[in-house]
Protein backbone atom coordinates (compact mmCIF):
# COMPACT_ATOMS: atom_id res chain seq x y z
CA UNK A 1 0.00 0.00 0.00
CA UNK A 2 1.24 3.28 -1.13
CA UNK A 3 1.41 6.02 1.43
CA UNK A 4 3.01 9.71 1.43
CA UNK A 5 2.27 11.19 4.94
CA UNK A 6 3.28 14.52 5.65
CA UNK A 7 3.90 16.58 8.72
CA UNK A 8 5.55 19.48 10.28
CA UNK A 9 2.68 21.73 9.06
CA UNK A 10 1.43 24.43 11.90
CA UNK A 11 1.03 28.38 12.62
CA UNK A 12 4.11 30.04 12.26
CA UNK A 13 4.65 34.02 12.75
CA UNK A 14 6.01 35.77 9.31
CA UNK A 15 9.64 35.56 9.22
CA UNK A 16 10.13 32.48 11.10
CA UNK A 17 10.92 28.97 10.01
CA UNK A 18 9.22 25.46 9.37
CA UNK A 19 10.46 21.85 8.14
CA UNK A 20 7.96 19.86 6.35
CA UNK A 21 8.69 15.68 6.35
CA UNK A 22 7.12 13.46 3.63
CA UNK A 23 7.61 9.86 4.69
CA UNK A 24 7.26 7.35 1.87
CA UNK A 25 6.44 3.54 2.17
CA UNK A 26 4.83 1.48 -0.30
CA UNK A 27 7.41 1.75 -3.35
CA UNK A 28 10.90 1.93 -4.56
CA UNK A 29 11.52 5.43 -3.02
CA UNK A 30 14.89 6.26 -4.72
CA UNK A 31 13.15 5.58 -8.13
CA UNK A 32 10.77 8.39 -7.39
CA UNK A 33 11.33 12.19 -8.32
CA UNK A 34 9.56 14.01 -5.13
CA UNK A 35 7.89 17.26 -5.04
CA UNK A 36 6.33 19.96 -2.87
CA UNK A 37 3.15 22.06 -3.91
CA UNK A 38 0.98 23.65 -2.42
CA UNK A 39 -2.74 25.27 -2.51
CA UNK A 40 -4.18 28.04 -1.07
CA UNK A 41 -7.81 28.91 -0.51
CA UNK A 42 -9.17 30.07 -3.95
CA UNK A 43 -6.11 29.16 -5.63
CA UNK A 44 -4.94 26.84 -8.40
CA UNK A 45 -2.40 23.84 -6.83
CA UNK A 46 1.43 25.29 -7.51
CA UNK A 47 4.69 23.96 -7.58
CA UNK A 48 7.08 24.97 -4.53
CA UNK A 49 10.33 22.61 -4.80
CA UNK A 50 11.18 19.70 -6.51
CA UNK A 51 14.40 17.13 -6.46
CA UNK A 52 15.16 14.46 -8.35
CA UNK A 53 15.43 10.58 -7.48
CA UNK A 54 19.40 10.76 -6.62
CA UNK A 55 18.62 14.11 -4.82
CA UNK A 56 21.39 15.94 -7.29
CA UNK A 57 18.84 17.63 -9.40
CA UNK A 58 16.63 20.64 -7.75
CA UNK A 59 13.99 23.43 -8.67
CA UNK A 60 11.53 25.92 -7.08
CA UNK A 61 8.92 28.23 -8.11
CA UNK A 62 10.20 31.68 -8.33
CA UNK A 63 8.22 33.05 -5.09
CA UNK A 64 10.13 31.15 -3.01
CA UNK A 65 13.47 30.53 -4.89
CA UNK A 66 16.11 31.97 -1.85
CA UNK A 67 13.94 30.91 0.93
CA UNK A 68 12.94 26.71 0.78
CA UNK A 69 15.10 24.29 0.20
CA UNK A 70 14.14 20.85 -0.95
CA UNK A 71 16.82 17.60 0.56
CA UNK A 72 15.75 13.98 0.41
CA UNK A 73 17.08 10.80 2.41
CA UNK A 74 16.61 7.74 0.70
CA UNK A 75 18.01 5.43 2.92
CA UNK A 76 15.01 6.72 5.30
CA UNK A 77 12.87 7.40 2.53
CA UNK A 78 11.70 10.93 3.24
CA UNK A 79 11.61 14.39 1.57
CA UNK A 80 12.07 17.37 3.59
CA UNK A 81 11.20 21.04 3.07
CA UNK A 82 12.84 23.57 4.65
CA UNK A 83 10.89 26.91 4.73
CA UNK A 84 12.79 30.06 6.43
CA UNK A 85 11.75 33.79 6.06
CA UNK A 86 7.94 32.82 5.72
CA UNK A 87 5.51 34.87 4.22
CA UNK A 88 1.72 35.58 4.80
CA UNK A 89 1.37 34.66 0.97
CA UNK A 90 2.84 31.38 2.24
CA UNK A 91 -0.10 30.26 3.75
CA UNK A 92 -1.75 27.14 2.19
CA UNK A 93 -1.77 23.54 2.05
CA UNK A 94 1.37 21.65 1.50
CA UNK A 95 1.38 18.63 -0.82
CA UNK A 96 3.93 16.25 -1.59
CA UNK A 97 4.26 14.35 -4.67
CA UNK A 98 5.62 11.19 -5.99
CA UNK A 99 6.48 10.70 -9.68
CA UNK A 100 8.73 8.51 -11.98
CA UNK A 101 8.25 8.43 -15.72
CA UNK A 102 6.12 4.85 -17.21
CA UNK A 103 4.92 5.19 -13.05
CA UNK A 104 1.87 6.11 -11.27
CA UNK A 105 1.67 9.52 -9.39
CA UNK A 106 1.15 8.93 -5.87
CA UNK A 107 -0.28 12.18 -2.97
CA UNK A 108 0.10 13.01 0.49
CA UNK A 109 -3.07 14.35 2.08
CA UNK A 110 -1.58 17.51 2.37
CA UNK A 111 -0.26 19.71 5.83
CA UNK A 112 -1.64 22.91 6.68
CA UNK A 113 1.01 25.69 6.96
CA UNK A 114 -0.36 29.49 8.16
CA UNK A 115 1.97 32.42 8.36
CA UNK A 116 0.04 34.99 10.32
CA UNK A 117 0.90 37.42 13.80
Amino acid sequence: QVQLVESGGGLVQPGGSLRLSCAASGFTFSSYAMSWYRQAPGKERELVAAIANAGGSTNYGDSVKGRFTISRDNGKKTVYLQMNSLKPEDTAVYYCKAAAVWKSVYWGQGTQVTVSS
